[in-house]
């Protein structure tokens, strides 16, 4: 069940409705929204939304959970406050009228209080003491309990950890990094640097189903059985140029570190791209 919640925040809410980085059928659909639903971080809309907002306005007073008012902020603590009023402001700059034509996200947001309470928190403890005969102590406080505050954490953990840490291989000036252990953790969320220069790939990240990155390998199996299609990727090329010119040098394959490469041939290709950019 946690894997299950996890996937209806990366597949569902993250990359299919605030980012339209690839096309869900209905019974998809239904289905990202129930384990969306077992998630309790807000109804799809809410989600998308200030997930849309917090990318427009990254890092400023306009972003909901803005890094650079401190990691007890970006984690938890923008949901312990008001919001700043930019975040209002210049939220309402934002389209979500694709949202509002999608009935199962208007059915979830109509629905919510009810769907929420079932998903969340009345089924994951009843079902393991009917199926199991779990105690009702152990159902609550593993499955139920534990379950949502692990969840909850790993998303909080994208907005903190890896908005303050990690390697920047494609755009040095973004604050965001990559991280493989919070991306374990977020099955696939914290290759984050990657992720707000293309924020419309369905991978979330340069490499698809593999390395950490299990919400890709849900995607692509979706679309094997056909309900899931125009998925939305970033070729090659575009992204060697974007990390030759904008990258922190540490690019596994077109990085320079320390060894792979001098920098003065680092700057003699970022020279090379920039002509053919301009021709």
């Amino acid at each position: 069940m946690m894997y299950l919640g996890g996937f209806g925040i990366t597949v569902g809410a993250h990359r299919l409705w605030a980012h339209r980085a690839y096309k869900a059928k209905l019974p998809l659909r239904i289905m990202l929204m129930i384990f969306n639903t077992m998630s309790f971080q807000n109804p799809i809309y809410i989600w998308a939304r200030d997930h849309r907002v917090h990318h427009k306005f990254s890092e400023t007073d306009a972003d909901p959970h803005n890094a650079m008012r401190g990691f007890f902020f970006s984690h938890v603590g923008w949901l312990l406050v008001r919001k700043h009023p930019d975040v209002s402001i210049k939220g309402k700059t934002v389209d979500v009228s694709d949202l509002k034509a999608d009935p199962v996200v208007m059915f979830q947001l109509k629905h919510y209080g009810v769907l929420m309470y079932t998903l969340t928190f009345i089924f994951p403890t009843l079902f393991p003491m009917i199926c199991w005969g779990e105690t009702m102590d152990n159902a609550w406080y593993v499955c139920t309990a534990f379950r949502w505050f692990f969840i909850l954490n790993g998303t909080w953990c994208i907005n903190s950890v890896c908005h303050l840490f990690g390697n920047k291989p494609y755009d040095k000036n973004f604050n965001p990094g990559e991280n493989d252990l919070i991306s374990g953790i977020t099955i696939g969320e914290c290759y984050h640097n990657y992720h707000h220069v293309f924020p419309w790939d369905y991978k979330a990240a340069e490499l698809g189903g593999s390395r950490n990155n299990i919400s890709a390998a849900v995607i692509e199996l979706m679309a094997k059985i056909g309900w899931a299609y125009d998925m939305k990727t970033v070729s090659p090329d575009i992204i060697k140029r974007r990390v030759l010119r904008t990258g922190d040098g540490t690019h596994p394959i077109w990085g320079w570190g320390d060894k792979d490469q001098p920098k003065d041939e680092i700057k003699d290709a970022i020279i090379v791209n920039k002509n053919k950019v301009k021709k």
